[in-house]
């Protein structure tokens, strides 16, 4: 929840930070900028009219005296005259304008000859220059500056009280167990007065969709308890009463084949039922998870799988090159290993399938009708067949399979080719050595 409703705000507070900052920085471009302008344009302006306006009296009155202000000293140098009552940092300065350095007094200098060769020289201070920077650029920026933040922190206050609804809302989502989504906050009576306009629709689109998860949920539990139970039960007795069948001595040939099809399909429907089962639970499978050894398990589903070849010259064998604990549902393992034994057993006619238990892996090796490499592309596809698609079958228990590994995060490789067979692997990741 904190990150929820620290983000947004934060988000917010953070736009506005770099709002003001950008406006900050324009504006102190801007008075740069006319603290620029009022040094070199304005100033030199006047120096350059105050100059015109000197050789205007000049050339009434040979006697005009040259500017001597406060702010403005000016130097006379008559044609072919002497420099020695000029100051000697002026001495240098050809015809233009100039920018004495602080040490040399920090004026603007304007210099200029007349077509009598007469050189004038005009001295700005750059103390006046700077206060007139100062009083006509920082101040106003100053002032400018302090009203933007003013003007950005009451708004952020006004932006973050009409967040606070969603912040809320989110808050209240995120609290939510998502097996178990409490919807009666939402109720519109239990909504804070300050939840309106698109938050209110929000909130109460929210809450009725909670509603209905909880009616999807308790309906999932439902069903799986229900299924568990109801569908076990009449296989249980066609299991069953199949043995019974299968000791009677007196059996055709006919109806022993057809009987052993019956416990086949059995077999099948059991360990679909198994797997739908697992799959049809939200996360949580309801199964104990414990740390076992695989070779437990493996061993377990080849004795079983090998009534699928006991009519077939097919040797059903198990290498075990190493053993690992997992911790985990068994029965996981137990349904997704009985897929594959089931399916190599299933395509193969003749020659072997090979289970190999080695550290950190199982693989599963036979010798069948194999896959093209279009076939291999699409056999996890539900009810998809490939090799030999006269063969019963349903074609989703390579699916299952699929949707099994990546629950539990035991990757499936499958390699095949054609008439040479098939090799799955599944990859598990390991638990530390076991005390």
């Amino acid at each position: 929840m904190a990150t929820a409703r620290s983000g947004l705000r934060r988000k917010i507070w953070v736009a506005f930070i770099l709002q003001a900052a950008a406006i900050s920085f324009a504006a102190v471009l801007g008075v740069y900028g006319a603290s620029a302008v009022l040094k070199h344009v304005l100033i030199q302006r006047a120096l350059q009219e105050e100059a015109t306006h000197y050789w205007q009296r000049l050339a009434s009155d040979a006697q005009a005296q040259v500017p001597d202000t406060y702010n403005m000293t000016g130097f006379l140098v008559p044609a072919g005259g002497s420099q020695a009552a000029l100051p000697e940092k002026l001495r240098p300065l050809d015809v233009g304008f100039h920018a004495l350095s602080r040490a040399e007094g920090g004026s603007l200098v304007l210099v200029e000859r007349d077509r009598n060769g007469h050189m004038l020289y005009l001295l700005f201070k750059q103390e006046q220059v700077d206060s007139l920077a100062f009083w006509f650029g920082v101040t106003p920026l100053a002032i400018v500056l302090v009203v933007i933040y003013v003007i950005a922190w009451s708004t952020y206050r006004t932006s973050k009280r009409a967040v606070s609804p969603v912040i809320w809302l989110a808050g209240q989502v995120q609290r939510w167990d998502p097996k178990h989504p409490e919807a009666s906050a939402l109720r519109p009576e239990n909504l804070p007065v300050d939840v309106e306009g698109e938050t209110l629709v929000l909130a109460s689109s929210l809450h009725d969709f909670a509603s209905r998860i909880e009616s999807f949920v308790e309906r999932e539990r439902d069903f799986t308890r229900d299924a568990s139970h109801e569908l076990r039960t009449p296989l249980t007795v066609i299991r069953v009463a199949g043995d019974m069948m299968e000791s009677d001595e007196n059996l055709s040939p006919l109806s022993r084949r057809a009987l052993k099809r019956i416990q086949g399909a059995g077999r099948d429907m059991e360990a679909l039922i198994e797997a739908f089962l697992i799959l049809a639970r939200e996360g949580d499978t309801g199964l104990p998870d414990d740390d076992f050894a695989v070779s437990s398990v493996v061993e377990e589903e080849v004795e079983k799988a090998r009534v699928l070849v006991a009519t077939k010259p097919v040797e059903l064998r198990l290498v075990k090159e190493d053993d690992f604990h997992l911790h985990a549902p068994a029965r996981v393992l137990s349904v997704l290993l009985s897929n594959l034994l089931r399916n190599a057993c299933h395509y193969t006619d003749e020659g072997s399938v090979t289970v190999y238990l080695r550290r950190g892996s199982i693989a599963v090796a036979d010798t069948g009708v194999g896959m093209t490499p279009d076939e291999l592309a699409r056999v996890f596809e539900p009810f998809y067949r490939g090799g030999d698609r006269k063969k019963d079958g349903q074609g989703i228990g390579l699916s299952i399979v699929q949707r099994l590994s990546q629950r539990y995060g035991w990757p499936v490789r499958l390699e095949s080719e054609a008439r040479k067979g098939t090799v799955a692997t599944i990859s598990f990741p390991l638990l530390p050595p076991m005390a």
